[in-house]
């Protein structure tokens, strides 16, 4: 298979996602803008951090007059999960040049991950995969800039009755279920989301990566019921 045709894969494997992605972009921009952040802030802020989540926890703990201290702190725990994203790719990725791996780090987000790493443990040709996370990962790069603009230019003239946000946990969910083909994987989503309430509740400000942990201990310990059936 060409590097062309890897590439159009995650871009067209990416597009269904960006029905959540959108609004999430839109609600972020509003939100910016809200917040006291202008016009040109707010589209820096999509292109530098690129992250959602941390983007909508920025603006709001900006907007409360939290200090800078711990809006960075929050930022970068929301962020850390990033980390287990890059560790699960190193194998298919390490080979790659420098300019490549920094390119493709930049562009590693929830959504383009979960698209291109079932590719990365389906696929038999490992050399060229990572045009599959480049197509994927402009696609949702170039959604988030485009929603954010919109969002931005919107302001306070959105609709109050448009709640967008219910969209974000179901993009997830549509991920994340067709991924589930094993016993260890059940409990994995299973004990994370678990903790991940738990820990969320408890406000620590790592609840993400160590949901994620919780996540990826119980699916190790449960992995033996896979091999016996």
């Amino acid at each position: 298979m060409k590097k062309w045709q890897i590439f159009k894969q995650g871009v067209l494997q990416e597009l269904p996602l960006q029905l959540g992605v959108f609004p999430f972009g839109i609600i972020y921009g509003v939100m910016a803008i809200e917040s006291g952040l202008t016009f040109l802030q707010a589209l820096l802020m999509s292109s530098i951090i690129f992250g959602g989540a941390s983007q909508i926890a920025f603006v709001q703990l900006l907007s409360n007059s939290t200090p800078y201290g711990v809006i960075v702190t929050t930022v970068g725990a929301i962020n850390s999960r990033h980390l287990l994203y890059s560790i699960s790719m190193v194998e298919y990725l390490n080979k790659l040049s420098l300019s490549w791996r920094v390119t493709l780090a930049y562009l590693l987000t929830d959504e383009a991950y979960a698209v291109s790493i079932r590719k990365f443990i389906n696929h038999s040709d490992k050399s060229i995969l990572h045009y599959h996370l480049l197509g994927s990962g402009i696609t949702l790069f170039l959604s988030w800039q485009i929603s954010t603009l919109l969002g931005v230019w919107l302001g306070n003239d959105l609709p109050e009755f448009l709640d967008l946000q219910f969209i974000i946990p179901l993009t997830f969910i549509a991920i994340i279920i067709p991924m589930i083909k094993s016993k260890s994987t059940l409990i994995t989503v299973i004990s994370s989301g678990i903790s991940a309430l738990i820990f969320k509740n408890l406000d620590i400000n790592f609840w993400i990566i160590l949901s994620g942990l919780t996540g990826i201990l119980a699916g190790m310990a449960s992995s033996r019921w896979d091999k016996k059936s």
